[in-house]
């Protein structure tokens, strides 16, 4: 059992309230993800779930146990930080057995469960060698391996992948995931990259400003976002926000995704000049300038060529369209499109 609500919780820093009144409520065997932009507080929530860090106000529960005054070793979680936090003189066994070895389980004990997170991570030949001999991936394998033999009731990951190269990452996160579906655990995990949530996450909580802007699964955040932020943020390349008057249409913002965007050298709604393109193989990104609008970014599948300086007209798929208000909230009456 691994269920976590959190109700009402705040946390502030003298006269700055960085965590601002959040309700959540994280499903046994769930993965959920905390995303935000730098400072928006998703670390500082993850760190007082932990008991890392105190609480303000409001309550953490753990299955249904009020765990504000619990100390950290007590509350049943295992965390996964950025840094590997590996000690240096023992082996990758002897790390990831430390903890069990401390809480003076007994030895076949801590062999057993060590030998069976080695498994499940791949790391049977590297049992006897220390950190300095791993890989940045491999250190991070061996920090996950350490959280897994505690068996807790929630696994914490506070952006465990930042030290690693491109590729890493994305081999890392298909372990990850494949983690989560061999153990079943309660996962949540925090990551200013977008594109991690989109792709680890059952649900995923949009944080700014220590505030929870939407709770949602990926594509629900994609296709139906509360708001210009959660808009802007979730996708790659983000979403245009146009100046919605001089198109003609209702709302103050129009937002149009990049893929939902038709490009012509002949006719089409708003006219400018291509400033760059980067040619991806299976996608053409091409960047338009124009006067009203600035700066559209444009997605097409497979390679195209466009040439810089090259006038062209873009023209939004309407039936594809967010319209918001001047305060940045949607407008419900032009959420048409979303029910695929």
């Amino acid at each position: 059992m691994g269920k976590m609500t959190l109700t009402n919780i705040c946390k502030s820093f003298g006269a700055e309230n960085v965590i601002q009144d959040v309700n959540l409520e994280v499903n046994d065997g769930e993965f959920c993800v905390f995303v935000g932009p730098s400072g928006c507080g998703k670390s500082t929530l993850l760190r007082m779930i932990a008991g890392l860090e105190d609480i303000t106000s409001g309550d953490i529960d753990i299955d249904g146990v009020k765990v504000n005054n619990t100390p950290p070793s007590k509350r049943e979680i295992a965390m996964v930080f950025q840094s590997y936090a590996l000690y240096p003189h023992l082996t990758v066994a002897a790390n990831m057995g430390l903890g069990l070895k401390q809480a003076k389980t007994p030895g076949a004990e801590v062999k057993k469960a060590v030998a069976h997170a080695s498994g499940m991570l791949g790391l049977d030949p590297l049992l006897t060698r220390r950190p300095a001999e791993l890989s940045g991936g491999q250190r991070q394998r061996v920090a996950i391996g350490r959280a897994i033999v505690r068996t807790p009731k929630l696994f914490l990951f506070d952006e465990p992948l930042s030290n690693l190269d491109a590729a890493l990452r994305v081999q890392t996160r298909i372990e990850i995931a494949k983690l989560h579906r061999d153990l079943g655990a309660t996962m949540i995990y925090v990551t200013h990259d977008q594109v991690e949530a989109m792709t680890l996450a059952d649900r995923i909580v949009v944080l700014n400003g220590g505030r929870v802007e939407q709770v949602g699964a990926p594509m629900e955040l994609y296709n139906n976002p509360a708001n210009l932020f959660v808009a802007g943020f979730i996708g790659s390349p983000k979403m245009n926000f146009l100046k919605a008057k001089p198109l003609g249409t209702a709302g103050d913002i129009l937002g149009i995704r990049p893929e939902h965007l038709e490009i012509s050298r002949d006719e089409g709604l708003v006219s400018g000049t291509i400033s760059h393109v980067e040619h991806l193989g299976g996608e053409t990104l091409v960047y338009v300038n124009t006067d009203v609008h600035g700066l559209i970014t444009v997605r097409l599948f497979g390679e195209h060529e466009y040439a810089i300086d090259e006038t062209v007209f873009v023209t939004p798929d309407s039936a594809r369209a967010f319209h918001f208000d001047a305060n940045g909230e949607r407008i419900p009456s032009t959420a048409q499109h979303n029910k695929e």
